[in-house]
């Protein structure tokens, strides 16, 4: 199945055009797939972590999550590699750490989000198929949210928890 998978992406040609790369100090992290970057030119810039989605502040996990990004992540000098913004003006990006570390790949491999499949069409190849392996990975191991016996997908959560705070991620 994994096998049928990855040739699927190869084949249909996931691909993610060339964006933008933008460089500054991550300033805050909100939750889990979502921080806050401090660039020289133009200030704060609210980023949502391309390819996760991780559990909400208010279900399981989902401030160990946000601890997790955060120890990853903060005061740290960051390059997002974005493409465009979402519906709420967030830039949607990978976080990449000094030593061309990819912070959305590790939260997968912490079990602290889940890969993102409704939006591999806007990865490259090769990290959707990082990203899925990872999120296999965590899973066999039972590493963070995967120890639970059954997890709630975030987007399953919002939809059975719709507060006004939830309304703004998709």
């Amino acid at each position: 199945m994994r096998a049928l998978f990855l040739l699927t992406l190869l084949f249909l040609g996931v691909t993610c055009a060339k964006g933008e790369t933008l460089s500054g100090t991550v300033t805050g992290v909100a939750d889990g797939d979502t921080l806050y970057l401090t660039d020289k030119q133009s200030g704060i810039h609210k980023i949502r972590l391309l390819g996760i989605d991780a559990p909400e502040l208010g279900q399981a996990w989902g401030n160990a999550s946000r601890l997790s990004l955060r120890k990853l992540v903060y005061r740290q000098p960051v390059q997002i590699e974005w493409r465009h913004r979402d519906q709420y003006g967030r830039l949607l990006g990978k976080i990449v750490l000094p030593g061309n570390r990819d912070a959305n790949l590790l939260q997968l491999e912490a079990g602290m989000a889940w890969w993102n499949r409704k939006y591999a069409y806007e990865q490259t190849n090769a990290d959707a198929i990082r990203y899925r392996e990872a999120e296999f990975v965590a899973r066999k191991k039972r590493l963070g949210l995967w120890s639970q016996k059954s997890p709630v997908t975030p987007w399953h959560w919002r939809y059975a928890n719709p507060r006004e705070v939830d309304k703004v991620k998709p």
